[in-house]
């Protein structure tokens, strides 16, 4: 069966999609912070795989990587991220900004470079990262939340470049928009359930391929402006 690693599998969407993935008979491993809190995680059944990893560590980037030596990852979902507020015009901080592009925009570019090789190795060679709406300049109308904005932006834009470094090893990279949705990030007020936006996601990384490489994809398979 195929082989998905997902970051941040601990709560919310990716929670939902380690649960998927597993209930369809795939292998997945789940990263979080902390595996002895993932009490959701571990409740799950299927073929699942807990490992710790702080995704702005590098060192355990490494150990992970190590550990995977052999391991053929068809889906890299890199899901981690954060969001440490709505801060207007005048009131940003720039430590949490900086923390913030550290996990949303790096940390998914490092964690790809050290599983390239798991990645080329299996059948299916996709590398998925979880962007936001928010990061749409195209489509962008609102205020506020100068960091989570900037974070996601940059990813799609280190994302579409990873895209095209990897295009000729068969690889294929999108960022895909979970939506809004009902999670501790988006909110109770979210108009999105979890499950329907993780089955959104997987099927936008099964229709995944080459030619399609670098897109920018909303939940519901639809491309969004960049």
């Amino acid at each position: 069966m195929p082989t998905v690693l997902i970051t941040g599998a601990n709560r919310g969407i990716g929670l939902e999609l380690a649960k998927q993935y597993a209930g369809d008979g795939w292998s997945v491993i789940a990263t979080a912070r902390d595996p002895k809190q993932a009490d959701g995680l571990k409740a799950l059944k299927g073929d699942i795989r807990i490992e710790a990893l702080e995704v702005t560590d590098e060192k355990q980037i490494a150990v992970l990587a190590k550990a995977l030596k052999g391991t053929a990852i068809d889906v890299l979902l890199n899901n981690a991220g954060m969001l440490t507020g709505y801060e207007s015009f005048g009131d940003t901080d720039t430590k949490s900004w900086l923390q913030t592009l550290h996990v949303n925009s790096i940390a998914p570019l490092k964690l790809t470079e050290a599983l390239v090789e798991q990645v080329a190795a299996s059948p299916q060679k996709k590398v998925a990262s979880i962007t936001s709406g928010m990061g749409s300049m195209g489509s962008h109308a609102s205020t506020g939340a100068y960091a989570y904005r900037s974070s996601k932006a940059a990813l799609n834009m280190v994302m579409v470049t990873a895209a095209n470094e990897l295009r000729s090893r068969g690889i294929s990279v999108a960022v895909i928009s979970p939506g809004w949705v009902r999670t501790d990030m988006g909110g109770a007020g979210a108009p999105l359930d979890v499950k329907q936006s993780a089955a959104g996601i997987r099927k936008v990384i099964d229709k995944l391929n080459v030619g399609i490489s670098g897109t920018f994809f909303n939940y519901s398979g639809e491309t969004l402006p960049w």
